[in-house]
């Protein structure tokens, strides 16, 4: 029975590269993927998904007012084995319902990568649709610079120091996020000290 599975991880671990690698392994078995992204994300140019180790491939866009389930049963149902979702974080949560349903109608997986939480650690509405309905969720893991886990998505700002404030959604990654784990970001607001981004290292 198909699962709909929630993959999600601070900035850094390599979420979009295991998209792309969950991809390429399913097409060598001569299984068609649906890939698709929200339109929220559209760094890498309109219909690409690339990693930062320079994996990438063609994907379909997703805007906020789409219908998933529509789209899914009108162009994809006896065409696609799987779905893998990038970026899962900022569809909807109607969207993310969407999706649930196609796993229970049609019996497809759907695989969601994406963030958990925002800079300043509160659920994104997708991923929080995610962990109330999805079957599988698991934990992505990377590391905060101290070698404890990370679990905090800090914006840093152009002298270096959180912000705690702010828009949900300012789209960025090594110029302007960090992962850390939850002591260091804490210790690093109250300090008002100075992060040094991985772009400059």
């Amino acid at each position: 029975m198909a699962k709909l599975y929630f993959k999600y991880g601070a900035m850094g671990s390599s979420k979009t590269a295991q998209a792309l690698i969950t991809k390429y392994n399913y097409e060598e078995n001569n299984l068609n993927v649906w890939l698709i992204k929200p339109s929220a994300d559209v760094r890498d140019g309109a219909d690409i998904l690339k990693s930062r180790i320079g994996l990438q491939s063609k994907v379909h866009i997703i805007p906020p007012d789409a219908d998933i389930y529509q789209l899914f049963a009108e162009t994809k149902k006896d065409v696609c084995n799987v779905i893998i979702v990038d970026e899962c974080q900022f569809l909807t949560s109607t969207q993310i319902d969407q999706l649930r349903y196609i796993v229970n109608d049609f019996n497809v997986p759907v695989m969601c990568f994406g963030l958990r939480t925002d800079f300043q650690t509160k659920l994104f509405p997708g991923s929080m649709r995610l962990m109330e309905v999805a079957d599988t969720i698991q934990e992505i893991k990377t590391i905060c610079d101290c070698g404890a886990k990370a679990t905090v998505n800090a914006r840093i700002d152009a002298d270096g120091h959180i912000i705690t404030q702010g828009a949900q959604v300012v789209l960025g990654g090594n110029d302007s996020y960090i992962a850390m784990c939850h002591k260091c970001y804490v210790n690093g607001i109250r300090e008002g000290k100075q992060i040094k981004l991985h772009k400059n290292k």
